[in-house]
């Protein structure tokens, strides 16, 4: 929402320095609304004024130290310029607070707003009065809140007001965030409060589990009736771990609450605030010393390492499914009879699905439907018995906004189809956020966390996901000579127990690989394009068509036809070699379908959409709902994909999500299932002969002589496409 004084604050610092790009401020969009763009304006306005030449975002550590050097506080009595001033109102409107008009005058408004601020900070006895000292005003010229907002608890703001209180006065801490959220700016102020108390210096402490604050915190272990600043701490970090404790001494209750949590995290329970609770507490990884019975890793489990592994005390061993690199790590991808080690050593297997998956723009609804009929394939073949959960990888920091528009759609993908098309079961490997972001989605089982990334901030100031099954904490050196391995060391919670059992490896051979587009894109058009038009199919126009009509209501030509179906070729390779059938039997009624799409159509669809009608053909196949249900139920009673049975109340919901793509080409594979179970004849398979193509190719049209008319068709299309399915597949 716009706010007008917000919109003053800008036009200030445009007519000010209405050269600023010379001056290095850019010159803001006067929309009145709070945003780092007009904080930075507001910093680098501040440096300029200071005298700084070299202007930054940063309000760093020479903005500090030049304003504490000219300015040790602001306020009437020490009144700096007028514009330095203006600045200080601009920053405390953009903050929600009253600027007092930005006219240059540190007026009582101005002083009670700052009064308010600081209050709101906790920093009302460290810093009293109205004045603004320097770590106020860094801390002002902020995007972070001083009162709770949404979905903030007033006990965690209680802690930020403690530690800004307490730690303010110390050099290198700096105002935190009282916003009732745990995040990492906090827990980084943890550790520098832990450093202080244990005795640090400024310049010593610096925010790090480093051995010294590790020795210190092995030195303090609490127990009921321990006070003072150590059981504030560490009641803090139990309510930061979002656990239900008061803030303050350590009392009885405090006691079950740690040992609650030593349980979750599957530490001794002991009751006291001894250092490996500490840890877990304060830094993602914990005590990296502590034991571990789950391992990964990128190195074939040889009978030499299983035994080095099992002689160590490991019982779990994370393996991955693939590798997409032929060069890269060779042993990383589980190897030929390594299932069967691992089986014999008593040893059990989680696998791991990744391929890139190190950043937001690989993650898609798309992506995690073709990763995961790749990771439902991969694991069918190395022997993977129903039931068996696959952890696919988030492998960066991803932040929170990414989550929600990339990784959760992602793991739509896959719970859909991993859901749909096996009996497995789908985890989530990643930073703490990632993993409870996706769990809560109900997209994941279990999560695999990525907590030796301590400095993510997906891991900072985020606890343990609820549902965590192996907690990865250290890189370490199992075994010697030939029995020596490197892995990640796992705690094991127990909520996965892997396989210690593996089914005879399956078949790939002659499966339809994805289309060599390089070097078949275009020849393969030209002969889509010479097929059709042999047999009365142009490029553009039919069908009834008029120029208009194909303008305005949007008639696909041949090229766009064969693009659309270029364009999801992962999708249906993907099927075909789940289904084990040829791809281009579903390729061909997709194709033509798009290409033969027609002015009745269109209209029959607007007539669903307005209530109109309850059904018609429709989406990229084609498909009317109540045939989709057909063809589904048929599958999931067949167990060929799981679900719930659908039924006629259901004909609106499916017409609905036959719009998206990806759906409408899984029912074109199922309906072709279906069909061959309609005609009295074998499921189709990578052996299928030229009379059955062609009698299901025509009973995707129905029955009839225009049916089988119809199937001579597609036919010769079916076999444009498989030639050059089968070029790509034989290369």
């Amino acid at each position: 929402m716009a706010d007008e004084m917000v919109r003053l604050a800008q036009n200030f610092v445009n007519t000010t320095y209405n050269n600023g790009a010379t001056l290095g401020i850019s010159k803001l969009p006067e929309d009145g609304a709070t945003g780092w763009t007009t904080m930075y304006a507001l910093t680098r306005a501040l440096q300029y004024e200071l005298g700084i030449t070299a202007l930054s975002n940063s309000f760093g550590p020479t903005t500090l130290s030049t304003l504490q050097a000219k300015y040790p506080r602001l306020d009437d009595a020490a009144a700096p310029s007028k514009t330095l001033c203006r600045i200080v109102q601009a920053a405390l409107y953009c903050k929600g607070y009253d600027g007092g008009e930005i006219d240059g005058s540190y007026n009582a408004r101005v002083k009670a707003a700052v009064t308010k601020l600081k209050l709101h900070m906790g920093l009302d006895a460290a810093y009293p009065g109205s004045s603004l000292e320097p770590k106020v005003v860094k801390a002002l010229l902020t995007m972070d809140a001083y009162v709770t907002i949404g979905g903030g608890t007033d006990s965690v703001r209680a802690i930020q007001r403690w530690l800004n209180s307490r730690y303010v006065n110390r050099r290198d801490f700096f105002v935190i965030p009282c916003d009732g959220h745990h995040s990492r700016d906090v827990a980084k102020s943890m550790l520098f409060a832990i450093q202080y108390e244990i005795g640090m210096a400024d310049g010593t402490a610096n925010g790090a589990f480093g051995p010294g604050t590790q020795a210190g915190l092995k030195a303090r272990t609490l127990s009921v009736g321990s006070g003072g600043p150590w059981a504030q701490l560490f009641t803090a970090a139990m309510i930061l771990n979002r656990r239900a404790v008061p803030f303050g001494d350590f009392t009885g209750e405090v006691k079950s609450g740690v040992e609650s949590f030593q349980s979750f995290v599957k530490l001794p329970v002991t009751g006291l605030g001894d250092f490996q609770t500490w840890a877990s507490l304060l830094v993602s990884y914990g005590d990296q010393s502590r034991p571990g019975t789950a391992c990964d890793g990128v190195t074939a489990v040889t009978p030499a390492r299983a035994q080095a592994l099992k002689d160590a005390g490991y019982q779990y061993v994370g393996r991955y499914l693939f590798n997409p690199s032929s060069t890269s790590l060779p042993e990383k991808q589980i190897q030929p009879g390594e299932l069967d080690t691992i089986k014999r050593y008593g040893l059990r297997c989680f696998p791991i699905f990744q391929t890139w998956s190190r950043s937001a723009d690989y993650f898609s609804y798309n992506q995690g439907t073709a990763d995961a009929f790749k990771a439902i394939e991969w694991a069918q073949y190395h022997g993977f018995k129903p039931g068996t959960i696959i952890y696919f990888a988030v492998d960066y920091d991803a932040m929170d906004g990414e989550v929600t528009d990339y990784v959760v759609p992602h793991f739509r993908g896959v719970m859909r189809t991993v859901g749909e098309n096996s009996s497995y079961g789908v985890g989530v490997y990643g930073p703490r956020n990632v993993c409870q972001r996706v769990a809560d989605a109900g997209f994941a089982a279990t999560s695999f966390v990525s907590d030796m990334s301590s400095g993510f901030s997906g891991n900072l100031g985020y606890p343990m996901p609820t549902n965590w099954a192996f907690d990865q904490i250290a890189t370490v050196a199992v075994g010697s000579g030939t029995g020596a391995i490197e892995i990640d060391r796992n705690v094991a919670s127990g909520r996965d127990l892997g396989q210690g059992d593996f089914d005879p490896v399956s078949y790939t051979d002659g499966v339809d690989v994805d289309l060599d587009k390089t070097a078949y894109r275009d020849t393969m058009l030209k002969d889509v394009q010479n097929y059709l038009t042999s047999i009365g199919v142009p490029e553009t126009g039919g069908d009834g068509w008029t120029d208009k009509d194909w303008v305005t209501l949007g008639g696909i030509s041949t090229t766009k036809a064969y693009d659309l179906v270029l364009s999801a070729d992962w999708l249906f390779t993907s099927l075909a070699r789940q289904l084990k059938l040829r791809k281009a039997l579903i390729q061909a009624p997709v194709l033509w379908e798009l290409r033969k799409l027609n002015v009745g159509d269109v209209l029959a669809d607007d007539a669903v959409k307005a209530g109109l009608k309850g059904d018609s053909s429709t989406g990229w196949g084609q498909i009317f709902a109540w045939v989709t249900i057909q063809a589904r139920n048929h599958c999931l009673q067949q167990g060929i994909i799981n679900g719930l049975p659908l039924t006629d109340a259901d004909v609106r919901a499916v017409w609905d999500n036959l719009q998206d793509p990806t759906y409408n080409i899984r029912s074109v594979a199922y309906l072709t299932l279906f069909n061959a179970h309609q005609l009295g004849i074998a499921r189709p398979s990578l052996t299928t002969g030229p009379a059955d193509t062609q009698a299901l190719l025509a009973r995707y049209n129905g029955t009839g002589e225009a049916a089988q008319q119809y199937g001579r068709e597609l036919n010769g299309l079916y076999n444009v496409l498989e030639n050059y399915n089968r070029l790509s597949r034989t290369k």
